[in-house]
């Protein structure tokens, strides 16, 4: 009883509306069925009409009523609801004549056919005519009273469930909310037994993801809901590469593990737009935060470079694990200025901060700042690492990240730091530039130090690829580009690259530090490897603009040094998994100590004199597999086409 009051409830005066409109129309159909027929033939009695009139309208309200389509939004009706309105009329006065015949033992044929096909006729052309007649009205009255923007959903689970309910409440007390700035006209799903699902003001699933473009044209769609936030990466990258194609704005769910449900924070306050990490193609990585508060909680935690893109969030991911005192050291005093007000206007006294102008390149200094605050864990992230500047310069690369890198480290194991962590990059196998080769003296100085009998301290390595959103990375240059107008500019069509967000590395390096016993490169696995092209045009269509239409896209060719794909282990080193499924060891290198020493001692001196050629030459003889671009890339090109 109480699911029939509430269903009368719901039956509201739209749905009786258009349930009256089909009794009339039937009635009025059998009333011209019968003047028809007295015009060929003998007519059929008043009463067998009013029988025909009373029954038929029953039956076909009940069937159309089981079929849903009372709960329809006829603004919204399409060739697929036609049909079911169809079927449902059919159904509906095949059980009316079929119940007649049963109790009058009489059929009238001819009265029959009209009557069915003149009803039928009328409900499909009276659906047809409200749908206009809406839609004329809606447009007409658009730019006066606008009710939200007409919005697509995709997803049709408990979030979109969550959403259409805040929506619902919003227009219904009128708040001038983020809710009431929606107005959702169909709902996309990729399970075809959820396709015909009606939630809130009759709002239907109408199709799979495949079905979007079509869909955003036939509703008239002004922007997208991505309301799947337990979608995985690659189905969720598939999607909105559907939706970036349809030139309308679309917004996301964040993840679900940092959705709050709360009265107090509806769902749709939490839609963001859509990020180019979302494109990325893989799961967000996961860490494990018990570990690394362990490692750091009560330690004084020194970071180089700290004032940089991940030396900046290095700093604010060590203060939430309540480091004794943390020391940012940077030769930059604009950046480590910016870093230290952030965090003295979000912690003031309670954070025991130093901040510290230095280079790493000073011997003296950095030994100063060791004997001073007695560092327990060094994060080692100073470094060039613009590729083209330092074929230009190739002695800032020598001096910054090799003397650099074997100045903080070498102190390190003098003053008995528990561990020191090496930020790397991908640049650094099989290297076909300075600043690659670089990086990969670097590591073997790290690996050299960890193969020392007598150390105290536990040395290792990180490594990883291009940091969306960095400092020099290709996103914010891509961005200015299309904010300019364009061009955006890419070297070259083929050009590939792994990419990980900033707070991914960041957790990587912590995480790798907590873990680690010494003499480790920790690589991440970062997924399939993106097309910078394919970056740039996704990253246009984020701005609601067409590549190479309203943005052109202008290949550049290679930078000095530039591969045209870049890898994260070398030919030599073998993996070893670890705690963390997407972490991995790589295995250590034995180096030679004498001829590494002797090399080292060379490239020290050729910097210290600035003679190039002899630095370079040193740097090719410690890191044999640094090539020359021309080399590996004619290579990988000749192996793409083959």
């Amino acid at each position: 009883m109480k699911q029939f009051q509430n269903y009368l409830q719901n039956f509201n005066k739209r749905k009786l509306l258009l349930a009256f409109a089909d009794v009339f129309i039937i009635v009025a159909a059998s009333l011209f069925a019968n003047f028809i027929l007295s015009a060929f033939a003998t007519p059929i009695s008043g009463r067998r009409v009013l029988e025909c009139m009373v029954v038929s309208a029953f039956f076909c309200v009940a069937s159309m009523t089981f079929c849903g389509l009372y709960s329809k939004m006829w603004r919204y009706f399409n060739f697929r609801d036609y049909l079911f309105c169809l079927v449902g009329a059919c159904s509906g006065f095949l059980l009316a004549y079929s119940m007649l015949y049963l109790i009058t033992q009489q059929f009238f044929p001819i009265f029959t056919i009209l009557h069915v096909a003149i009803s039928i006729l009328g409900i499909l052309l009276f659906r047809f005519m409200f749908k206009s007649a809406f839609i004329t009205l809606a447009s007409t009255s658009k730019s006066a009273a606008k009710n939200g923007k007409r919005t697509m959903i995709i997803g049709a689970g408990t979030t979109c469930d969550l959403m259409m309910t805040e929506i619902k409440r919003a227009k219904l007390l009128k708040e001038k909310n983020a809710s009431a700035r929606y107005d959702p006209v169909c709902v996309i799903d990729d399970d075809p037994s959820k396709i015909g699902k009606q939630f809130e003001g009759g709002v239907t699933v109408v199709g799979t993801s495949e079905d979007i473009p079509r869909f955003v044209k036939e509703f008239e769609v002004e922007q997208i809901i991505f309301a799947i936030p337990s979608c995985p990466e690659e189905k969720k990258r598939h999607i909105l590469d559907i939706c970036q194609n349809t030139k309308v704005n679309v917004k996301v769910i964040p993840f679900i593990g940092n959705l709050i449900f709360s009265e107090n924070k509806p769902i749709i306050g939490q839609l963001r737009d859509i990020r180019i990490e979302d494109l990325l193609g893989r799961e967000p990585i996961s860490f494990d935060n018990k570990d690394i508060k362990a490692f750091i909680s009560d330690k004084v935690c020194m970071v180089t470079g700290g004032g940089g893109s991940i030396g900046s969030e290095l700093v604010r991911q060590i203060v939430k694990f309540g480091p004794k005192q943390i020391i940012i050291v940077d030769i930059y005093e604009n950046n480590a200025y910016e870093i230290q007000q952030e965090l003295v206007m979000e912690y003031g006294s309670k954070l025991n901060l130093v901040t510290l102008i230095a280079s790493v390149r000073d011997y003296h200094r950095m030994n100063q700042i060791y004997l001073k605050y007695k560092p327990q864990i060094v994060f080692h992230a100073a470094a060039h690492k613009h590729v083209p500047l330092m074929e230009v310069s190739p002695m800032e690369a020598i001096k910054n990240n090799v003397i650099g890198t074997f100045n903080v480290a070498t102190l390190a194991e003098y003053h008995g730091v528990e561990k020191f962590v090496m930020i790397s990059t991908d640049k650094a196998v099989n290297p076909t530039n300075v600043m690659g080769a670089s990086k990969r003296c670097c590591e073997m100085v790290i690996q050299y130090l960890s193969q020392q009998e007598d150390t105290r301290t536990e040395f290792v390595t990180t490594r990883f690829g291009n940091v969306l959103g960095s400092n020099g990375s290709v996103i914010p240059l891509f961005k200015k580009q299309i904010e300019r107008g364009g061009p955006v500019t890419v070297t070259h069509p083929e050009i590939i690259r792994y990419f990980m967000t900033i707070p991914e590395a960041v957790n990587l390096v912590m995480e790798a530090a907590a873990i680690a016993h010494g003499g480790e490169i920790f690589v991440l696995d970062m997924g399939q490897p993106v097309k910078i092209v394919t970056l740039a045009e996704n990253l246009i269509r984020m701005y609601g603009k067409v590549p190479n239409e309203d943005i052109d896209i202008v290949f550049t060719g290679l930078r000095p040094g530039e591969k045209i794909k870049e890898e994260l282990l070398m030919m030599e080193e073998g993996l070893k998994s670890t705690q963390n499924k997407l972490i991995f060891i790589g295995q250590q290198i034995q180096i030679d100590e004498q001829s590494f020493v002797a090399d080292l001692e060379m490239l020290k001196n050729s910097a210290a004199k600035d003679n190039e050629a002899e630095a370079v030459a040193a740097l090719h003889r410690i890191v044999p597999t640094f090539t020359t671009p021309e080399e590996f890339n004619r290579k990988e090109l000749h192996e793409a086409q083959v």
